[in-house]
């Protein structure tokens, strides 16, 4: 088996790491083992279909000048996402999120919501066009293997927070038209659909409003996913009520493992095994492992956000400044790091509790995800190496990587196209 081009460089690492240990006379078996563990895990990583759920590279790539054919250094720009680091990875596909942060609620903030929103995917597109010889727009769950078989990278297109709907349902008709193929019901704060995990006053609408449940229904006549991620537990248990169609958490984790409100109990874990839908666990270092009590520094954090305007207002110097003053704090108050192994445990967890069919990634690139390990999308393939070392076969890292996402989208758009012919 011939690996890509993308992995060639770890290769060579670990062959240059056994023939200077055999020359110092340090070499082991246990090197050996471990040498070819990871070309196994490589090669398998070559094979499957490798799709992130989400990402929030959108806000990026709005911004002047910056161009996803270009590699991007993580440390210097803060960038996680761009082609080049997705071939390095082995990383087949993605759905770039286009998020717009919550605001007023009204007609001037829903237009405003509405056009950076539409900003955004218009960016997505543009970008896809102009590098359509190394990546394609995606529409539908086999446009990632068509594209994998020509050497290009699936770039698929969702929405984070369901503010940029407004009050008005024909804008989902309008993102569907556009290629949008999931919506993030809510974000941070409450917003006309549905109520958040993490809104400082609680709840609005004890789960999903009345206008949200509308848009569910809407949602599931067109064919676009229903995700539940940042929502509240009410949230989700509506959702699996109102969707005829498989729900997903884009980017979610386990509360048994780490308690956290925007994880997913137990319970919600059978449930979502028995409607068909999927989590994707993501690299948040918060929903991955309990840091210890920190309130100098949760004061000091607290403080900076309080003080940020918008993330896609602000200037390249106010975002690099940002990145300095958040750099600053993690020096000055260190936590634990969150690693590849804590992501294990996640899902080793979910699959106990929900079935390997359920389990998905989502690591949150660009919107604070970013572990030891995988600390960008050239890493990915870490994941599957600590797969293989916990006994995953081909087939179930097969399903994790891809198989279980594409197989909700296909059963979202099977609904779809009996609500449109029955209709």
């Amino acid at each position: 088996m011939f690996l890509k081009l993308h992995h060639f460089s770890y290769l060579l690492f670990l062959c240059t790491f056994v023939i200077i240990s055999c020359n110092t006379g340090t070499g082991t078996e246990s090197d050996s083992a471990e040498e070819e563990l990871v070309q196994k895990a490589l090669e398998i990583h070559d094979r499957v279909l490798t799709v992130d759920t989400h990402a929030d590279t959108p806000l990026r790539m709005i911004q002047p000048g910056f161009d996803m054919a270009e590699r991007h250094d993580p440390n210097e720009t803060g960038s996680k996402v761009d082609y080049p680091r997705m071939k390095e990875g082995g990383l087949d596909a993605i759905f770039f999120a286009a998020f717009v942060a919550q605001d007023i609620r009204d007609d001037d903030g829903n237009t405003r919501a509405k056009a950076l929103c539409l900003q955004m995917i218009d960016s997505i597109v543009s970008s896809t066009q102009k590098n359509a010889d190394i990546v394609g727009l995606a529409l539908n769950p086999d446009d990632a293997y068509a594209l994998e078989k020509e050497g290009k990278r699936a770039i698929y297109i969702g929405i984070e927070n369901g503010y940029p709907i407004g009050k008005d349902l024909s804008n989902v008709a309008e993102y569907f038209d556009k290629g949008v193929r999931y919506i993030t019901l809510v974000h941070s704060s409450n917003n006309d659909l549905a109520d958040s995990a993490t809104d400082p006053d609680g709840t609005e609408h004890g789960g999903i409003s009345e206008f949200g449940a509308e848009v569910v229904q809407e949602m599931n006549r067109l064919g676009i996913m229903v995700d539940v991620s940042h929502g509240n537990d009410s949230v989700f248990y509506d959702a699996i009520e109102l969707s005829k169609a498989p729900i997903i958490a884009s980017h979610s984790n386990a509360r048994a493992v780490t308690q956290h409100d925007r994880n997913m109990t137990d319970e919600m874990l059978k449930l979502m095994a028995k409607n068909g839908g999927v989590v994707q666990l993501t690299m948040l270092a918060d929903y991955l492992r309990t840091a210890p009590p920190n309130p100098e520094r949760d004061s000091a954090v607290a403080a900076l956000r309080a003080s940020m305007k918008p993330i896609s207002e602000m200037t390249d110097e106010e975002r690099t400044a940002l990145r300095q003053s958040f750099q600053e704090l993690n020096e000055k108050y260190p936590a634990p790091p969150a690693t590849v192994k804590h992501v294990a445990d996640h899902i080793d967890h979910i699959v106990k509790v929900a079935g390997i069919d359920h389990v998905g990634i989502g690591c949150d690139f660009d919107g604070g995800g970013g572990i030891e390990g995988v600390f960008d999308a050239s890493e990915v393939m870490n994941i599957t190496i600590e797969l293989v070392r916990r006994g995953y076969t081909e087939e179930q890292i097969e399903k994790i990587w891809g198989g279980n996402l594409v197989r909700v989208f296909k059963e979202v758009q099977a609904v779809a196209a009996q609500i449109q012919a029955a209709g």
